[in-house]
């Protein structure tokens, strides 16, 4: 099985992309990450870009600002890429979203939300990509899933204890 890539556009987009990372290891998933500017290091980008379909089945991009990147690896490969908008202290991250989202037209990026929760729901929209061609990830994806809404039910039943439902 090919990884799953991720990559940020600066380190201080690391405690963010983090979450998927994470998330990513809880599922078992093999995965590169990579520090690549689309403006600092155009270059880099391109080349990832173009050796990506060797390596990689889906790739997960945080940006932030301009956010550009993930639009320029789409462009260039044929790979799913996943977009993670960053928290910008300008603007809180609507640039990067708008950026990311607003791609033309037969370069789609998928884009999640701003900061953790885009960062986490990236990683399992790569795992449930993967898990078409995977039934074991399936099956994972369904218990985590499973495990999410029983979670809710357990905070639904303490709280009508709690106020005496």
């Amino acid at each position: 099985m090919k990884k799953i890539g991720v990559v940020m556009g600066s380190d201080s987009d690391a405690p963010i992309m983090k979450e998927a990372v994470q998330t990513l290891k809880e599922f078992g998933l093999d995965f590169d990450v990579n520090v690549i500017s689309a403006h600092r290091s155009p270059e880099r980008a391109h080349s990832y870009a173009l050796e990506a379909e060797k390596k990689y089945e889906v790739i997960i991009v945080g940006a932030g600002g301009a956010a550009h990147l993930a639009g320029v690896i789409a462009s260039l490969t044929p790979v799913p890429v996943i977009g993670i908008p960053m928290p910008t202290s300008e603007l809180r991250g609507l640039d990067s979203l708008l950026s990311t989202v607003q791609m033309p037209s037969g370069i789609p990026v998928s884009t999640m939300g701003i900061g953790k929760t885009g960062a986490i729901n990236a990683a399992i929209l790569a795992i449930q990509i993967l898990s078409v061609a995977d039934p074991a990830l399936r099956q994972k994806i369904v218990l985590y899933k499973k495990q999410l809404s029983d979670a809710v039910s357990m905070k639904d039943q303490g709280l009508r204890v709690k106020l005496g439902q």
